[in-house]
């Protein structure tokens, strides 16, 4: 069986990234800008920006009028109840929760769902953990 990390970085291409600040310095940029060299597609979603990275910012997930395959979430756990509804709501295939992430109902509705769910983990390392197993 396949760990749902490993799942999610081989499967995913376009990843919002919820709480993803222009500022250089907080790990919400540093793990995009790292996830957007690697070749996968950053969407940020942060009603206080207007672009990051290159990419026009959202307020919220359901204004992305793409499909997302994973939403990275860069929040504190109270508000992730929400971000997985959202998740939900535009179809997503996987919910990751950054480090100190990590909220033991809504990941189970996000499973009950379908979701793929990975809690309390940097997208970065693990990204780095099975670079060659992603070729």
């Amino acid at each position: 069986m396949t760990l749902p990390e490993l799942e999610i970085l081989k499967t995913s291409r376009t990843i919002a990234v919820v709480g993803l600040s222009s500022n250089r310095f907080r790990p919400s940029y540093e793990v995009s800008e790292y996830m957007q060299r690697a070749g996968y597609r950053i969407i940020p979603v942060n009603p206080n920006e207007r672009e990051v990275l290159g990419e026009k910012a959202y307020a919220r997930l359901e204004e992305i009028p793409e499909p997302v395959d994973c939403v990275n979430i860069f929040r504190r756990p109270e508000f992730v109840p929400e971000l997985v509804e959202s998740a939900i709501r535009i179809g997503a295939r996987s919910i990751w929760m950054q480090l100190d992430v990590s909220h033991e109902d809504a990941a189970r509705k996000a499973r009950e769902a379908g979701l793929l769910v990975v809690e309390n983990r940097c997208l970065l390392i693990e990204h780095r953990r099975y670079q060659c197993e992603l070729g």
